[in-house]
């Protein structure tokens, strides 16, 4: 089952033309929390916004004439969907795509753009595979699995080929994990000179179906997902990428909602960069344990496709999670003066007053009082404990929302 050093250099030699080596940018800031050099390997700014593209393409090219006639078929939330989409597109192959009600409206323009069709159904990337498998059965269409061949794990390995280039004295990356395609391939190509390089995935808690899986020495089915990281929510891995994470990664971490979105507010803030929840895993389990990391670290950023309302929303959560973003609730006298008053003593801690709501009747309240619901914008942690600290120190009663 073993992928050789051949036949992922045989799948660079076909994505020569299709897909650009993507950026390594250098990161001071994460490197100044490791202690070390640390680097973002960005393939959300690959073709159609994540590293996809790679692995669809050289399963597709390696399709016969007649393979190619009968068209295919995918199951995604959206990236896979766009690699095949794409792929098809440059090798003028029919392609349908299954899609989980609910995928991401960008990712799903984006795909129709590139000429496949697509069907909704489920509201998971196993509801879709199970959809993609039938559709096979009924037209023959061949399946291009998103992780679960040798040449999707043969092609996403050329992003380790470029590591490799870029930073050779790499001794960690850190990868964001699904199904797995993409830590295999990597892992695989890592296995060169026989230099210690660990490889450490990194899927979300809602959703990890590989720390039970490794545990239990086979690909274990999670009974139930919940995470905004649709792009690594796989319940299921894949037999090929699951022998050689077995073999060849160090570990497999998991972050939580709090940490992916202030991940994804930090990369889009000092690095510039947009990530979705899902490309921002491997940043996100770097920020909850810097020193776990052995220097030059390689952190992958696998994906930038989010749809702008989803952005909004992990914007938000992300300033709560970092400490700079306080929502609560506060009561106050009902005697003139007395909201005036409390957003003095805000205003005296640099607290920025975002919305204010007002509300005088409720069942929980005493006579002689009113509730505040604020909305307040602060610069961190340590500045979010110190307008808590005044609020108390004035003699407010408070509760977080």
């Amino acid at each position: 089952m073993s992928i050789s050093a051949a036949e992922i250099a045989r799948a660079a030699e076909l994505l020569h033309d299709v897909v650009a080596p993507t950026p390594l940018e250098y990161s001071r800031w994460l490197s100044d929390l490791v202690g070390g050099d640390v680097f973002l390997k960005c393939e959300n700014l690959q073709r159609t916004g994540s590293f996809k593209l790679r692995g669809a393409y050289v399963r597709m090219a390696r399709l016969s004439k007649k393979e190619r006639a009968r068209g295919v078929v995918a199951a995604s939330a959206g990236n896979h969907a766009q690699g095949v989409a794409l792929a098809a597109q440059l090798l003028g192959i029919k392609a349908t795509v299954f899609m989980p009600y609910g995928a991401p409206i960008p990712k799903e323009k984006a795909t129709r753009a590139y000429g496949a069709e697509i069907r909704f159904v489920g509201t998971s990337i196993d509801d879709c595979l199970t959809a993609a498998r039938e559709f096979e059965a009924e037209t023959g269409a061949i399946l291009i699995h998103p992780f679960d061949h040798r040449d999707i794990v043969a092609g996403q390995a050329t992003t380790g080929l470029e590591i490799v280039e870029q930073c050779p004295q790499v001794r960690t990356v850190v990868i964001p994990t699904g199904g797995g395609g993409l830590i295999a391939g990597i892992a695989l190509a890592m296995q060169r000179d026989g230099l210690p390089i660990e490889v450490v995935g990194v899927q979300a808690k809602g959703a990890a179906a590989y720390p039970a899986s490794l545990e239990a020495g086979k690909p274990v089915q999670l009974e139930k997902m919940a995470t905004m990281a649709d792009g690594i929510a796989v319940g299921l891995p894949g037999a090929v990428p699951f022998e050689a994470i077995q073999q060849h990664v160090g570990e497999v971490l998991t972050v939580d909602e709090n940490s992916l979105s202030k991940a994804l507010l930090l990369v889009l803030e000092r690095a510039k960069l947009v990530v979705e929840p899902a490309g921002a895993a491997a940043v996100a389990a770097v920020l909850d344990d810097p020193k776990r990391f052995k220097p030059p670290v390689v952190v992958v950023l696998s994906g930038g496709n989010i749809d702008p309302l989803l952005l909004m929303r992990v914007i938000r959560h992300g300033m709560a999670a970092a400490g700079r973003y306080l929502s609560l609730r506060v009561r106050i006298p009902d005697t003139p003066g007395g909201l005036a008053t409390l957003l003095t003593r805000l205003a005296e801690v640099d607290a920025n007053i975002i919305e204010v709501v007002h509300e005088r009747i409720s069942e929980t309240l005493n006579l002689d009082e009113v509730e505040v619901a604020l909305q307040l914008e602060t610069r961190g942690e340590d500045h979010r404990e110190r307008v808590l600290a005044s609020l108390s120190s004035n003699g407010y009663t408070y509760t977080l929302n």
